[in-house]
């Protein structure tokens, strides 16, 4: 990941994730917390490995926090992607045509998941302000419908990847880099989930 979007993600999560007063929780009991919460991604041993690099933000037993943490990953991962087929594009000028178009596609749909990514952690963070069960629900639906179209969003890129549309280093590179974004995303979805469904239990 670049400096600037360490920096980037550092700035997000500060601003996105609720300060407490409580001490610290132990990290052997964070590091607990985010192994038997990523149980319920597809991807368990990347969601341990992202998440705990990022421990210290994320409270004991806070699903919100977690989830908060999972998306704002997301965002910043896809955002470093985006960046570095756009400058693919200019660094490797002599794609053919069909390749040219698959990088184009890729771009753009990147850009796509970006937005609703950002989207999603700002609605987020509103949701766990939510004092009514309906405002809650309305918000964890428009959370779960932007960063499952923001997967579709990162699928959509490797297909355009998909048979000879093309060959070569390149083509493993983006293939590489997105199918790694598309899976921290798939882990950020289940761990949304999982908060929406233990946190909707505790409205009356």
């Amino acid at each position: 990941m670049e400096p600037k979007d360490t920096i980037f993600l550092v700035l997000l999560l500060s601003t996105t994730i609720l300060q407490t007063s409580s001490a610290a929780p132990n990290r052997s009991e964070l590091d607990r917390f985010i192994v038997a919460s990523c149980q319920t991604t597809r991807y368990p041993l990347l969601c341990v490995h992202t998440l705990s690099a990022y421990a210290t933000m994320i409270r004991h037993k806070n699903d919100q926090d977690l989830a908060q943490t999972a998306l704002t990953v997301s965002l910043s991962r896809a955002r470093s992607v985006s960046i570095f087929v756009a400058k693919l594009t200019k660094q490797t000028p002599s794609f053919k045509r069909r390749e040219y178009l698959a990088i184009k596609d890729c771009i753009e749909v990147l850009g796509n998941s970006v937005d609703r990514l950002g989207q999603s952690v700002k609605e987020l963070g509103r949701a766990g302000h939510a004092v009514a069960s309906e405002d809650f629900m309305w918000k964890m639906s428009n959370v779960q419908t932007w960063v499952s179209a923001a997967l579709t969003d990162e699928t959509t890129c490797l297909d355009g990847f998909s048979g000879r549309a093309m060959e070569g280093k390149v083509k493993r590179m983006i293939r590489l880099k997105v199918v790694h974004v598309a899976q921290v995303t798939s882990n950020a979805l289940a761990l949304v989930n999982q908060f929406a469904e233990k946190r909707s239990v505790k409205f009356p």
